[in-house]
């Protein structure tokens, strides 16, 4: 058991907070709203130098990643794009007066609302956005470029929003190979890298192509692909470390880096769900949260919570409810809001649109909630500083 202190960065509609937490796992507090009370979609840390980073914003004020160096107690916004309220300010300089606003200069204009997701490999950042575009920063956040290897990409006319928007919500890096990484995208689905960006290739092929054949959901695999309605991405660490999908229509597995998927769907209560999580330590062990369904409340199955474990990759599923509501529960859990600390035994956290944050210090045999009242939670990552 490690004997340093543990965090939680959660980003929300209202701003992002930080749940401070003892060596044990044990006592909580919250910090916050950092980023100016903005919509923050993804939070992440770098354990190396303790600094943050938060992506978000909307409509209202426009995109921006956020930067603190002092963990949390300060930030500074790199803003990406103008919003409406750029354009109300420039028109009536007594509103932009009260508000206290300058014209913030804006590399990307308007061409998007929102920072959906955060991605680090060594020095270098990478943010995706909505409508789904893929940024990358080489000075720590302060300057961005688009990676124009997938803008550009052959299939990106046919790209088709989810019911979220076009959004690039994942991005996974391989720790041990920074040229190689894959991201998400809803609705077009995974694509990876090998090079660093310069090229991409898009990996949705069935592992069975006669799998789903008689299946008439539309966002359901067909033609040979999986559905294209990816809603997030998980990696296993170690060589040859599986990938995990759960998607509008299912949870899947995949060998060899995404070029083929199986399904893994059978043994849970519902096909589908947003968030993964995989054990650091076990690529076999993964956790979801299934959810009754896309269009009957997206809520847990029978109104009592449950997070599903797999031990064997997804062939057996059981349920793990001990601390978690079991009447009346009509959350959501979406597809950034779960995440898990490297300790042994492994912690793993989620949060809700209902604001609450949920933990567990026994791989899921029993949860705590550790926060509550919090605005809807978009994200949950944890940040051991090393």
């Amino acid at each position: 058991m490690s004997d340093a202190p543990i965090h939680l960065l959660v980003g929300t509609t209202k701003g992002a907070f930080i749940l401070d937490g003892d060596a044990d796992r044990v006592s909580w507090s919250v910090r916050g709203p950092f980023c100016d009370g903005a919509p923050i979609n993804h939070v992440i840390g770098d354990p190396n130098t303790g600094t943050i980073w938060a992506g978000g914003g909307g409509d209202w004020s426009g995109a921006g990643v956020w930067r603190s160096d002092d963990g949390g107690d300060t930030w500074t916004l790199s803003k990406l794009t103008t919003g409406e309220v750029d354009e109300w300010a420039k028109s009536d300089p007594e509103f932009a007066e009260s508000i206290g606003w300058t014209e913030t200069p804006a590399p990307f204009g308007d061409s998007f609302s929102q920072v959906w997701s955060l991605g680090r490999s060594g020095d270098t950042l990478y943010a995706g956005t909505k409508p789904a575009t893929l940024l990358v920063s080489d000075d720590g956040g302060k300057t961005w470029q688009t990676v124009k290897g997938l803008t550009d990409h052959p299939s990106a006319p046919d790209w088709g929003p989810g019911a979220a928007g076009l959004v690039l919500h994942t991005i996974v890096v391989d720790p041990d190979d920074p040229e190689h990484m894959w991201v998400g995208i809803s609705a077009a689905g995974v694509f990876a890298t090998e090079d660093g960006g310069v090229t991409w290739e898009r990996r949705n092929d069935l592992a069975d192509p006669t799998e789903g054949e008689d299946d008439s959901h539309p966002a359901a695999e067909s033609e040979g692909h999986t559905g294209f309605c990816v809603h997030h991405l998980e990696r296993a660490t170690g060589d040859n470390a599986p990938l995990y999908q759960q998607n509008h229509h299912g949870v899947w597995r995949s060998a060899d880096g995404g070029h083929t998927w199986h399904n893994i769907t059978e043994g849970l209560p519902s096909t589908f769900g947003f968030p993964l999580w995989v054990h650091p330590g076990d690529g076999d062990t993964i956790w979801t949260v299934p959810l009754n369904g896309d269009s009957i409340g997206r809520y847990p199955p029978d109104a009592a919570a449950a997070v599903w474990r797999s031990r064997d990759a997804g062939a057996t599923w059981e349920a793990q409810r001990t601390g978690l509501p079991q009447e009346a529960c009509f959350f959501t859990v979406l597809r950034q809001g779960m995440s898990g600390d490297r300790r042994s035994p492994a912690g793993v956290y989620f949060g809700t649109n209902t604001g609450s944050v949920f933990a567990t210090r026994d791989e899921g045999e029993t949860w705590t909630e550790v926060a509550r009242h919090l605005p809807t939670v978009l994200a949950v990552e944890v940040f051991e500083v090393l």
